[in-house]
């Protein structure tokens, strides 16, 4: 049977399904993409909070996505255009001049020095010791997990890794080891002194985790925030023209380009399997779809639970998947805006991160409500005003601001509409016009989102968009489960891809390929 007559169909068609998805294509495949939205890219795909205001609903930005990928995926051919905001991130503080960090390293320098002198001569020191271990993050991101219990030739890809971390020298290489299962908290107390830049580099390292910054390996989250980004760039790291949807709509150009079919309105309701096999997906409408194999994007307790069925799966596969951790623990407010906010800083305003976390210690207290089922009192804000780098967002003139905000917690998180979710918009509002007091009077209109609705709007289980906590027990061989890292399952011709599996924690397209040429490889020996 050649290549050309086998069917791949992809459950989802959010960034790594369609680079999975286009690379299946080009190898040959017949591919079907299943999107059960009016548009590619679920989660990733832009929405309108009022006419012409676009904002991208769950997901601040793209993440790292390799030039190579861009290049191999012909992205910039597509209309993708990839922005460099300066600042990167601006940090309020409770009085007096902000901190900014921009991406020239003197410009930051001088800002922290404006607070703290001792700071400012850390500063370059610390950026380069955190870009030297992201990067050995990166590699790692870039492989298929190690398996420690698989044939030696899987440990073949690590043994540049091995020589890259010792070229570290003796005494950054012990400085790696001793950072990585480290809180966050000391790891930055150590290091700096000033509040504000403690808490702007906290409120980084819980990105991703319900977890404080005195939890330990949050020194590991930072780590992973900083994939992909120069030395001393704390903030966003690529960020696309026309935001993540802008990225979704290249890559479905892309894919159908390469003959893919994408089937938006069509909502995958059961993963068919026969002897163990998955032949097929069967439709909410009553069709069926057959196919040589199947890829779901959909997270795991989504795909082996309510899709594939705990009776086809070993009851400790189902107990493992049970046990993973969907703990989201964020809410998002998007505004629509008449006027930018006028936030002390920067003339032009902050086209980054405007993070308002005042110190480590409110950042853990943030936690601390959260961990006992409260949305936070003053929880931790990381805003973006997309439209100031990238004025296509809204009408000429207005303006569009989103904001992460941590830590909401699921139970406490009913769905948009009631009150709970109305009173949480309205503390955001509150503590942003705290800095920028023209907010309040400049909002057209305001969509909250909490736990509740990503998880019900989306199908994102727990409101987690990374589609399970970013700890160190549930990344690398340990994604989705122990035992099933490289993305085939317990069923036979069923593959995983998402920020379920490894790589995690950033749209990098990275799981995408790995698993179209994990299937590739599959189909290929069955011939």
């Amino acid at each position: 049977m050649s290549a050309g007559r086998r069917g791949v169909v992809v459950i989802g068609s959010g960034v790594e399904e369609l680079v999975a998805a286009a690379d299946l294509a080009k190898a040959g495949f017949r591919v079907t993409v299943l999107e059960r939205g009016e548009a590619p890219g679920g989660p990733a795909a832009p929405e309108e909070i009022l006419p012409g205001f676009r904002v991208d609903p769950v997901f601040s930005d793209v993440g790292f996505l390799p030039p190579g990928t861009r290049r191999d995926l012909e992205l910039e051919r597509h209309g993708v255009a990839v922005l460099d905001p300066d600042p990167v991130l601006v940090a309020p503080g409770e009085g007096g001049e902000p901190l900014v960090l921009w991406r020239d390293p003197g410009k930051t320098r001088a800002s922290i020095a404006t607070r703290s002198s001792g700071d400012a001569g850390r500063w370059s020191g610390f950026s380069e010791r955190i870009a030297s271990f992201a990067a050995i993050l990166e590699a790692i991101s870039s492989k298929l997990p190690i398996r420690p219990a698989g044939p030696l030739r899987d440990l073949v890809p690590y043994f540049g890794l091995g020589r890259r971390i010792r070229a570290l020298g003796p005494a950054r290489m012990t400085e790696l080891f001793r950072v990585l299962p480290m809180p966050a908290y000391d790891l930055l107390d150590d290091t700096f002194e000033d509040e504000v830049l403690r808490g702007a580099l906290g409120a980084m390292a819980v990105r991703g985790v319900f977890l404080g910054p005195r939890s330990p390996w949050t020194a590991l989250a930072l780590l992973h925030r900083q994939v992909g980004s120069p030395a001393g760039v704390f903030g966003p790291r690529t960020i696309i023209r026309g935001g993540v949807g802008a990225l979704v709509a290249a890559l479905a150009a892309v894919a159908r380009d390469r003959g893919v079919e994408i089937r938006c309105g069509t909502e995958a309701d059961r993963i068919v399997i026969e002897k163990g096999r998955a032949v097929g997906v069967s439709l909410a409408e009553g069709d069926e779809v057959p196919a040589h194999a199947v890829l779901s994007g959909a997270d795991p307790a989504r795909t082996f639970l309510d899709l594939a069925g705990a009776r086809h799966l070993d009851p400790d596969f189902v107990h493992a998947v049970r046990q993973i951790r969907f703990r989201g623990g964020f809410a998002r407010v998007h505004l629509a805006l008449s006027e930018a906010p006028r936030f002390a800083g920067p003339a032009d305003g902050p086209e980054g991160s405007v993070v308002i976390a005042p110190g480590l210690d409110a950042v853990e207290r943030a936690y601390d409500d959260a961990k006992h089922g409260r949305a936070s009192v003053r929880p931790v804000l990381e805003a973006r005003i997309p439209s100031l780098a990238d004025p296509s967002l809204a009408p000429p003139g207005r303006h569009v601001m989103s904001v992460d905000v941590r830590f909401v917690p699921l139970g406490d998180a009913a769905p948009t509409g009631n009150g709970a979710a109305e009173a949480l918009g309205d503390r955001v509002v509150g503590l942003l016009a705290g800095h920028a007091p023209n907010l309040p009077a400049a909002i057209l209109g305001r969509r909250v989102l909490m736990p509740a609705d990503l998880e019900a709007r989306y199908r994102l289980t727990g409101g987690d968009p990374f589609q399970g906590e970013l700890a160190l027990d549930q990344l690398l061989f340990m994604r989705p489960v122990p035992g099933w890292e490289r993305y085939r399952t317990p069923i036979e011709r069923l593959y995983v891809c998402g920020h379920g599996t490894h790589p995690a924690g950033a749209i990098t397209g990275a799981s995408g390929r790995h698993a179209a040429n994990t299937i590739h490889q599959d189909l290929e020996r069955a011939t």
